[in-house]
């Protein structure tokens, strides 16, 4: 069926304006004998007749039951007039829609009644024409034999199922006889003023009834017919009926009705329908209406058909492993586990996830029974199943039977785990090795299954530097360890790259797409901010309506975006900056893009912007028909673009590393590397913060970027934005050095040795060059490592940064590693973690670019940890994301690594004249500085200080702080003798001062 209406009517309310009432007494003679059927089936004879003026269906049925027992007559809406049961009149008896009649062997029952057309009608009747579907007629519902005659108003023609069509004229209109001599579950009838077009092809004789206004359409569809009559002939033997109909619907329609298709007007108007599910409407005349559907035990037509049809189509034009991705895609996004059925429940499609299973699954299914049995046997069963099951109820087991028959194996595991069960496969590699073997090499492997353990044929690829090699391995375990040797050097190895196995993708292999929302039965939705919110009201009902619950974006925490997929209603929305940084610049008129949800890769986030509430109400509807694409674009209610986001293809693991080596040469001073960075406005200088190595060469590269441009600044990472004023006041000279360490909580708040850093910053005091403190306030960044962002009060959450962009996959697995070997991490949750490292990198690059800003004539040499500038993922992307001004990184003594930096230096290690420590254990207890233990051989502990004692001044130098201590200390070098002043508590009496000499 046509899968953009699949068995769906839209129904209207026209104006009637015929005012023909057709007689329907003298109707019933016309009808000749009916041939002989089988008796265990009913035979029905039906005539009809219309008042077009009151839109009624007046009927009369003749039905003969062969079998005793309860006869149940479907009569749903149906106005019983009159009933007889063998020739005498009787009250029906209707129960919930159904005529229960006892009847005897060969009773004849006898019923007139009407359908009167309105909305959910199953008689739609107006000016456009007649169309009958459903349950129009009391009918048995199952197999049966029918005859029907239709006395239809002048100037229209009709349309049922039928072998042979006959007209008879009459005062009151044509009379059409239907001649269909096969059992069908149920009668169908269209009639409209259709201009008719016939062609005979291989004894078929085809038709097309199209509106006048569209039969140059006609050619079109007859050509295209007689090429599909051609191709299923072929696979499938001789179409099985006389005659074939194209029809016209003045509804939206997209059925395939024995001997006939009935399309929707739009849809036949559509230019693909021809090249598409043209086919696979006249496919089903063979699949499902000449071999009819055991839907008791599952409908398999959709599935067949659409491997046959939609599937095939793709592969004709090289697009096969796309398509077969794509039902995957839908799989994942829409068949939630409360929603997911096996084969053998699926009946018929209503809603997303029944179609992904039902057409998706089975088409999968049968291309991997394809895979199984080969080309050959598979074309064979099928010609087999259609020649012995014609016009019979088939089932799963009816095509397992047949199969097995043809190939002469057994199958019954394949249809238990694909039809009788329901899920998926999930499979992984592990354990991968690489071994030499001579010229060639051996790689050896796991592969794993997680969750069910299937039986399925696993395809492999190695891609190598000389071609590749494909094998496919019989995985029938939780896990199954293969191996294979192939000719040069392995690059990458590659599970079921052409998409051959119905399986769970893994998450590299899904982009996000708007299926991702569709399948949702719960959301968020984020309202707009800022100004005209009123042009997105009619899209948050439209949501609204779809189970989405609504939050403004200042009450959205975290938590709500990681539980669920989330709909953002603005592009300028300010919950989508702590996200994805920013977002591109979106087309006039409608757009919706869909992303990876960066707190949970199982979601996706969508952002709809519009121009005006005017586009919504045009377009934002037609979202469902585009469920493949990560972005679409509509102006004026007409698509403009779509695009789905790229992904991997198959399982991929990497096979060996990329071997980096250098010309040694040709190896550059560090004169060469500071011209090759003078003219970049930014210049990362990354450092190990405890070896001194580093520093020094940020200090010679400051220096000789100063030599060529005095306009520069310096950004670090050691101090916190908050305590800028002391930087200032340092560099601009009115503090010294003592009170800017006390100032900026220096020894505090970074911790390292100020000796590091001293020249650094003593240089940019003697030449007045602006330091900027990059870094946000330590204690949020704490808090978020513990507790998350939505820990952080309303006042903490100002000094988070202005943007975030949380979607870097790469820098996420980095910081995981990191995380998995840090000791003391353990106990932290690892998206606490990894959002205080965002928080802390974009802080410094809002740093760096606030600056730029406000002084455009400055270059800027930024000094900071190394981890923060590898492979570009910390600072300098999202630097670049912010300004897109031109920059250059470079590392110290870093593991190389393809793109890790612009520059590696090598520097000889150095040491540092590192301050003297008292080797004393403290801590702040009300403005008072406590020794709380002592290290192994402490000086302090052995000048005759004690635990408790609280330390009053050094050499007359009061201490409040333990900052006072170091800064003190600072200034003093090994083997100075000082005098510590402590308060120590007396055993009767209060405290005492104490003094002792302790050499450092």
């Amino acid at each position: 069926m046509l899968s953009v209406t699949h068995k769906m009517i839209f129904f209207q309310r026209f104006q009637c304006i015929a005012t023909v009432v057709l007689a329907i007494t003298p109707f019933l003679v016309l009808f000749a004998p009916l041939p002989s059927f089988p008796a265990d089936l009913p035979e029905i004879t039906m005539s009809v007749s219309f008042d077009m003026d009151n839109k009624v269906l007046k009927g009369t049925s003749m039905i003969t039951i062969h079998e005793e027992g309860q006869t149940v007559l479907h009569s749903g809406s149906l106005k019983i007039r009159s009933l007889k049961l063998n020739g005498r009149s009787t009250e029906p008896v209707v129960k919930d829609g159904d005529l229960q009649i006892k009847t005897g062997k060969n009773s004849v029952i006898d019923i007139e009644y009407e359908c009167l057309s309105g909305e959910n009608s199953p008689c739609i009747i107006n000016e456009k024409g007649i169309l009958l579907t459903g349950n129009w007629y009391p009918s048995t519902g199952g197999l049966a034999r029918y005859r029907l005659r239709a006395l239809i108003p002048p100037g229209l023609s009709a349309v049922s199922e039928a072998e042979s069509i006959e007209t008879e004229k009459s005062a009151e209109g044509d009379i059409f006889s239907f001649n269909f001599p096969h059992p069908v579950d149920n009668l169908n009838l269209i009639a409209s003023t259709f201009a008719v077009k016939k062609e005979s092809f291989n004894g078929v004789d085809v038709y097309a009834y199209f509106f006048p206004e569209d039969i140059g359409l006609a050619d079109t569809y007859l050509a295209h017919t007689k090429n599909y009559l051609t191709l299923y002939e072929a696979m499938l033997g001789p179409f099985p009926f006389k005659r074939f109909s194209i029809v016209e619907n003045f509804l939206s329609t997209g059925y395939s009705l024995p001997t006939f298709t009935l399309l929707g007007q739009d849809v036949v108007r559509l230019p693909f329908i021809v090249k598409t599910s043209l086919g696979h409407e006249i496919l089903h005349q063979w699949l499902g209406n000449c071999l009819y559907i055991d839907y008791e035990k599952g409908n398999w037509a959709e599935g067949l058909t659409t491997y046959l049809s939609d599937h095939l189509y793709e592969e004709q034009e090289g697009r096969a492993w796309q398509y077969r991705k794509q039902i995957l895609i839908d799989y994942d996004s829409y068949v939630v586990p409360e929603k997911e059925l096996s084969l053998k429940d699926f009946k018929s499609r209503d809603d997303f996830a029944s179609k992904a299973i039902g057409y998706g699954k089975s088409a999968m299914v049968f291309h991997m029974l394809k895979r199984l049995v080969g080309s050959e046997l598979f074309s064979q069963s099928l010609r087999n199943l259609v020649e012995t099951k014609r016009f019979q109820k088939t089932s799963w087991d009816d095509i397992r039977k047949v199969f097995e028959t043809v190939t002469e194996r057994k199958l019954d595991w394949f249809f238990k785990q694909w039809v009788k069960e329901k899920g998926s496969p999930v499979i992984e590699i592990g354990n991968i090795e690489t071994h030499p073997k001579g010229l060639q090499t051996q790689i050896a492997f796991d592969i794993i299954q997680n969750e069910r353990t299937y039986t399925i044929d696993v395809p492999v690829s190695v891609k190598t530097d000389k071609g590749e090699v494909n094998q496919t391995f019989p995985v029938t375990e939780k896990k199954h360890r293969f191996s294979l040797v192939v000719d040069g050097k392995p690059e990458k190895l590659v599970i079921d790259e052409n998409y051959d196995i119905f399986r769970t993708l893994s998450r590299d292999e899904t982009p996000p797409v708007i299926a991702k929302l569709l399948g949702e039965d719960e959301g968020l939705l984020v309202l707009a901010d800022g100004k005209d919110t009123s042009r997105y009201s009619k899209a948050a009902e439209f949501f609204l309506k779809r189970n989405y619950s609504a939050k403004k974006p200042n009450e959205v925490k975290n938590e709500d975006l990681r539980k669920s997929s989330v709909i953002v209603l603005g592009s300028d929305n300010a919950i989508l900056k702590g996200l994805f940084g920013r977002t591109e610049q979106p087309p006039s008129g409608l757009s919706m893009s869909v992303k990876q949800n960066p707190l949970n890769q199982e979601k996706v986030i969508a952002i709809v912007n519009t121009d005006s509430e005017e586009e919504i109400q045009r377009s934002l509807g037609k979202i469902i028909h585009y469920g493949n694409y990560s972005m679409i674009a509509f102006r004026e209610g007409q698509n403009i673009e779509k695009k789905t986001s790229g992904s991997e293809r198959g399982l991929i693991e990497p096979l060996g590393e990329v071997v980096i080596g250098f010309e040694l040469a040709k190896a550059l001073s560090l004169n060469d590397i500071i011209n090759s960075v003078s003219q970049k406005k930014i210049v990362y200088v990354g450092e190990h913060h405890d070896q001194y190595e580093d520093h020094i060469d940020q200090l010679e590269v400051i220096r000789e970027l100063f030599k060529k441009n005095p306009k520069i600044a310096i950004g670090m990472e050691m101090f916190q934005r908050p305590y800028q004023k002391a930087l200032d006041d340092y560099i601009g000279g009115t503090i010294d050095e003592r009170e800017f360490l006390r100032a900026s909580e220096y020894f505090d708040r970074w911790g390292f040795d100020y000796n590091f850093y001293k020249d650094i910053l003593r240089f940019a005091r003697e030449e007045r060059i602006p330091v900027i403190a990059l870094n946000i306030k330590r204690e949020i960044v704490e808090k978020v490592s513990s507790k998350g962002i939505d820990s952080l009060t309303a006042d903490e959450k100002k000094d988070l940064p202005d943007s975030m962009d949380m979607t870097d996959e790469a820098y996420k697995e980095s910081l995981r590693d990191v995380f998995e070997k840090h000791e003391g991490l353990g106990e932290k949750n690892f998206d606490n973690f990894y959002q205080s490292q965002i928080i802390w990198d974009e802080i410094m690059s809002q740093s760096i670019d606030e600056f730029l800003k406000k002084n455009p004539d400055r270059q800027i040499i930024v000094l900071t940890g190394g981890g923060h500038l590898d492979l570009s993922f910390g600072i300098p992307k999202r630097t670049f994301r912010r300004n897109g001004l031109a920059y250059a990184v470079i590392l110290s003594n870093e593991p190389m690594e393809t793109g890790i930096a612009d520059f590696m230096l090598y520097p000889e290690a150095a040491k540092i004249n590192q301050s003297p420590k008292l080797m004393v254990m403290l801590k702040v207890d009300k403005g008072r500085v406590k020794i709380v233990g002592f290290p192994e051989n402490s000086i302090a502990e052995k000048a005759g200080m004690k635990a408790d004692d609280v330390i009053v001044s050094l050499d007359n130098t009061k201490v409040t702080s333990v900052d006072d201590i170091k800064i003190f200390l600072f200034y003093k070098k090994s083997g100075d003798t000082i005098r510590v002043k402590v308060l120590r508590k007396g055993f009767l009496v209060g405290e005492r001062e104490r003094e002792f000499d302790v050499t450092l």
